[in-house]
């Protein structure tokens, strides 16, 4: 292993650490703020905000009540939002608590674990969902050339017609639970309910464990069935207690964001380590991804505070995403081409 592979080892050991520690921190000041707490008493309590009517607390006939669900008055093309009177005062009085805040010079803090976004239209975070909208086109688009390369570029098996590459049915299924998760991913940060946030944390921990496992069956270059199983089985039966335990006992947005952080360190570790000792011809490209992936776990963990009312780390983190799914579908066609070329010289 050269210096320079050791350098970069140095640089990203030393993140994990780092990321591993800071995962674990979570603040909420902003809902204990006594006159945001005030202003949403009194905006549920009176369905006004500074004179102004938030109009899901109030309802067109007067035999309603000021708190009745918004369901029975709003259009059915927006009522799978499912904001109500409690979500719409606690996002204006966070949105006005901001300004006060701002005007005394005073930086921005979370409120209910989660940093104040300004929303557009419906969509709830909308430079997170647009980003989230795009990193799903290039994973497709990836799957597809990868798919169309082997189908029609590359030779095909003459007795089964099947592909020379090992991986390729692991690649196809990674794909497809990276599409999932992009999906509900731009879901999610379109409108924050109960049932889309199992979604898109269900969904991330499926495409995550499973990308553990194609790393390790990949790294270790294991092509035999009982070696596969044996890795994916324990991997699997983890990551599907995880899923079952956040959708049928408790939805811990910490919990989750720790065991996709350690499981994101531990295939990323992989692929670096095993780039700086393989002769693979886009070794550069998998350290570049392994880097990328290293910063923007990091930046996650982080959880830099919002710019601008939109930009905030983890729309950071989503914008590194689409350059790091291009480069490594990149690297997936580089390496079906590689294998093939190399099991075609042996069969000669």
């Amino acid at each position: 292993m050269g210096r320079g592979w050791r350098g970069l080892l140095l640089l990203i050991l030393p993140l994990l650490c780092f990321v591993t520690v800071a995962a674990a921190a979570d603040a909420s000041a902003g809902d204990a703020d006594p006159v945001y707490r005030s202003c949403v008493e009194e905006c549920q309590r009176t369905g006004l905000l500074k004179e102004h009517s938030v109009k899901h607390c109030v309802v067109p006939t007067d035999d309603q009540p000021a708190d009745k669900s918004w369901y029975a008055h709003e259009p059915l093309y927006l009522q799978w939002k499912e904001w109500n009177c409690n979500s719409e005062c606690r996002y204006h009085c966070m949105m006005e608590r901001e300004k006060e805040r701002e005007e005394l010079r005073l930086g921005p803090v979370k409120y209910h674990g989660k940093w104040p976004l300004k929303r557009a239209s419906v969509f709830q975070e909308p430079l997170s969902a647009a980003l989230s909208a795009l990193t799903l086109l290039v994973q497709f688009n990836g799957w597809l050339s990868f798919f169309l390369m082997l189908s029609y570029k590359l030779p095909l098996r003459p007795e089964t017609h099947e592909t020379y590459y090992e991986y390729t049915g692991l690649w196809h299924i990674y794909g497809l639970l990276a599409m999932n998760s992009w999906f509900w991913s731009a879901i999610y940060h379109s409108c924050d309910t109960e049932w889309t946030e199992k979604l898109y944390f269900s969904s991330s921990a499926a495409f995550l464990g499973y990308s553990l496992i194609l790393a390790i069956l990949r790294t270790a270059n294991l092509r035999d069935e009982a070696s596969r199983v044996m890795v994916a089985a324990p991997i699997l039966a983890f990551v599907t207690t995880h899923i079952l335990y956040l959708n049928f006992y408790d939805l811990n947005k910490g919990l989750n964001t720790k065991v996709c952080t350690v499981i994101s360190i531990a295939q990323l570790l992989l692929w670096a380590l095993w780039s700086a000792i393989t002769r693979h011809t886009s070794r550069l490209k998998i350290m570049f991804v392994a880097i990328g992936g290293v910063l923007s776990v990091f930046l996650e963990a982080y959880d830099v505070p919002p710019r601008w009312g939109y930009v905030d780390g983890h729309a950071t983190c989503l914008a590194m995403a689409i350059p790091l799914s291009y480069i490594w579908w990149s690297f997936a066609k580089e390496d079906a081409e590689m294998r093939t070329a190399a099991i075609m010289k042996k069969k000669r």
